[in-house]
């Protein structure tokens, strides 16, 4: 069964575009026009994975992305956004967006981003909940990752993470000590093989910290290595 994917755009022009070279990759598209049409379509259709712009009639695409997370709709969204609306870029991502894109953009570049987004997050929709409790699990302190249920817990709470934050988080497990640059965690995680845009690693480490760090300006989990990237360790004082 393909993959359901939603285009939220207001250029008709661009949103025909996405929707053919989806097509002719193998996706079933749908297509949007405005904020409130795709937060509704996404809500009653629950589509793998949603490209959706920043700029739209009645909700903008930040409104958008913040309703959809707030109701615990984690489903993964590439955010399109103009050439120069940096500070909107990094709010997105800090809101839930798991990547952005900016326009002018090769439709080719749009199917390579879905389909490296679809890699990484497509185990949590496939996966079944356990009938017992996990025992295959990776410990760091208080936080418990578990890779086949997607799930991860710190002191004993299961996080409400993006299908990014628990790729990124896993990965940070699964490194636990070592030094890892930015453009490490750019490849291994949003699984670009070009130069990327590392601010958005920098605002999912954020985002992380936010929910394990009891004190994110001193951080005991994971620590930033000045001039070389970021490393997870066990937090010294327990």
């Amino acid at each position: 069964m393909s993959k359901k994917i939603l285009v939220v755009d207001d250029e008709q022009s661009i949103a025909t575009l996405l929707k053919y070279n989806l097509e002719q990759s193998g996706y079933s598209v749908t297509t949007a026009h405005d904020g409130a049409e795709g937060r509704d379509l996404a809500i009653e259709q629950s589509p793998d994975l949603i490209v959706l712009d920043l700029m739209l009639p009645s909700m903008d695409g930040i409104e958008v992305c913040k309703e959809l997370r707030q109701r615990k709709i984690n489903i993964p969204i590439l955010m399109l956004t103009a050439k120069d609306d940096e500070f909107d870029k990094v709010l997105g991502l800090e809101l839930g967006a798991d990547d952005y894109m900016t326009k002018p953009f090769s439709p080719r570049e749009v199917v390579a981003r879905v389909k490296a987004i679809l890699r990484r997050s497509q185990a949590i929709r496939e996966t079944e909940p356990a009938a017992e409790e996990p025992t295959d699990y990776k410990e760091v302190g208080e936080l418990k990752v578990y890779p086949e249920q997607y799930e991860a817990y710190f002191q004993g709470e299961l996080l409400e993470l993006t299908p990014k934050e628990f790729e990124l988080l896993l990965y940070l497990t699964d490194n636990k000590g070592r030094v890892l640059t930015r453009d490490q965690l750019l490849s291994a995680v949003w699984n670009y093989d070009f130069a990327g845009d590392t601010r958005i690693v920098d605002v999912h480490i954020s985002h992380l910290r936010e929910k394990i760090e009891s004190n994110t300006k001193k951080p005991t989990y994971i620590k930033t290595i000045r001039g070389l990237g970021y490393k997870l360790e066990e937090p010294k004082n327990r």
